[in-house]
Formats: structure tokens, sequence, C-alpha cells
């Protein structure tokens, strides 16, 4: 009898594991807009620090970043248990934040270029200043940094919640703590490796092989393309999963959507990607369409209380 509870506890463990990993990996995909966007701005926040202190920037948000979750993970659950009918609200409003977040990355980058100029100038300058004081800078990125990081981190938790709310609680408490530790090793991981690529690429640029002096040139030249990249990347997918999670919250929106990838297309290749692509860029588009409208609403408010305060 002993062995066989034991043989019937160990399946059922097995099962839970499984059923985990499969959430696990459907939360991942979901929230696959903000780990791009996470990752290209974690890596940017430490842009400046000189080259001994980036690591230890980077271990310092990343422990801001564990504790976030910490915070995040039982207020999720809580309000799972008690208010579940908030969860939908909340990602819908994380859709709508990330598709404005979106935007308004563009609009500041197209129509602000001048600003960017000068805020860029105005940093080499002070970090070419020796009276600045670089401990107090560091201090300042890694606060901009762990805040930026719970923002983020909070919508990947209720994106990663709404992929769960079906399951048990212990479920639901695997998935989220799961997705939080792979999340955040995974992302600082990557973001420390990112930011040690050119002095890896200088390291071997200096070194006497041909072969060694040319890989390292080419990880220096490699590196900020890398950046910009992953920035676009990013900026793209917060489009996608933004306005994904809005039309599956908006039942017209889901349905128009399903009426185009469910159309009858004889082409033989083309029926695949119309199934499959063309409900992507749907969603991308009315993601781009909400988040634009978001910044011109924020934008007419904020001019607002410009004037009135004048």
């Amino acid at each position: 009898m002993a062995g066989s509870s034991l043989l019937t506890l160990i399946d059922d463990i097995a099962t839970l594991l499984d059923d985990v990993s499969v959430m696990t990996k459907v939360a991942a995909k979901k929230t696959a807009g903000v780990l791009g966007d996470d990752l290209a701005l974690n890596a940017q926040q430490v842009t400046g620090v000189a080259a001994d202190r980036e690591l230890p920037v980077v271990w310092a948000v990343a422990k801001g970043s564990l504790l976030n979750k910490c915070i995040l993970i039982p207020a999720a659950l809580l309000i799972s248990a008690f208010v579940p009918w908030l969860v939908t609200i909340l990602l819908m409003l994380g859709g709508a934040f990330l598709c404005f977040e979106g935007a308004e990355k563009l609009a500041h980058k197209f129509l602000h270029k001048a600003d960017v100029e000068k805020e860029r100038e105005a940093r080499q300058q002070a970090l070419a200043d020796e009276k600045v004081d670089m401990r107090a800078f560091e201090r300042d990125r890694i606060k901009g940094a762990i805040r930026t990081d719970f923002i983020l981190s909070a919508e990947i938790i209720v994106i990663s919640l709404g992929t769960v709310t079906a399951a048990t609680l212990s479920e639901q408490i695997a998935v989220l703590v799961a997705i939080g530790l792979l999340i955040t090793v995974g992302v600082y991981g990557l973001v420390a490796g990112l930011v040690k690529i050119d002095d890896l690429g200088l390291h071997l640029s200096q070194k006497e092989g041909g072969l060694s002096q040319a890989f390292g040139r080419g990880l220096l030249k490699g590196a900020p393309l890398l950046m910009k990249g992953l920035s676009i990347f990013g900026t793209l997918a917060m489009f996608l999963v933004g306005g994904g999670i809005l039309v599956h919250g908006i039942p017209v929106l889901h349905h128009m959507v399903e009426g185009v990838a469910d159309a009858d297309i004889d082409i033989p290749g083309v029926d695949a990607i119309v199934h499959g692509l063309v409900p992507m860029l749907i969603n991308g588009l009315i993601g781009l369409v909400v988040g634009a409208v978001i910044v011109v609403i924020v934008t007419g408010i904020q001019r607002m209380r410009g004037k009135s305060a004048h």
C-alpha cells in the first residue's frame, strides 16, 4: 500500500510538472513583446557606465527585479482569488499600455529627433566631466531601471496570470514563480552578456591571431547593430502582443480577426500564410492605431496642463 501510494504521488507530481511546463511555455510566448522590450531597455540602462561597473550595476538591477516579482506575484494571486474579473481589465490596460509605450517610442524618435540628440550630447558631456559623481549616476540608473522593470514585470505577471486563470492555485503559483525566475535569469543574464560584447570584441581585436582580430572587430561593429535590432524587435513585439491582447478582449475585433484567419483560399501556400501571418499583422496594426490614439490624447492633456499652469 505504501509503495502504491508513493507511485501515485510521484505520478501526480509528474503530471503537475508537465502541466506547469506547458502553461509556462504558453505564458512565455504571450509575454514575448514585453520580454523583448525589457531586454532592450535594460541593456540600454547601463549605457555610459564605466566598463568595470557594468556587471555590478546589472546585478543590482537584477536583485531589484527579483524583489519586484516577490511583490507582484502574491498581489496577482490575491486579485485572481478574490476579484478574478479584474484580471481581464488589467490585461486590457496592460495591452493598451504596451501599445502606448510602443507608439510613444516611435513618436519620440521620429518627431523629436533634435531632443533625442541633445539628450545624448548632454549625457556624453556629463560623463566626460570629472566632477560628475559616477556613483550617484549609477544609483540613478539603477533606480530608473528598477522602476521600469516594475512596470514591465507587472505586465508580464498579469499576462501570465491570464493564461492560467482556469488552473488550480498550486499550478498558478508554480507557473508565475517559474516565469518570474526564468525571465529574471534570462533577461539579466543576456543583458550581462550584451553589455560585455564590446569588451570581448576589444580584447579579441588586440590579440595576435588574425582570426581573433577579425572576429573581435566584427563584434565591435556588430554590438551597436545588435542593440538597435533589439530595440526594433521590442517595439514591434509591443504592438503585436498589445494589439493581440486587445483583440482577444474585445469580442467584435476577435471575431473579425478569426473571420479573416478562417477565410478559404485555394492558392497553395497562400492559405497557410493568411491563416498565420495576416491575423498577426492585424493585431499589430490595431496595436499601432490604439497606441497612436492614446499618445495623441496624453499629449493633448499634457499641453492643456502646461497652458493652465501658465
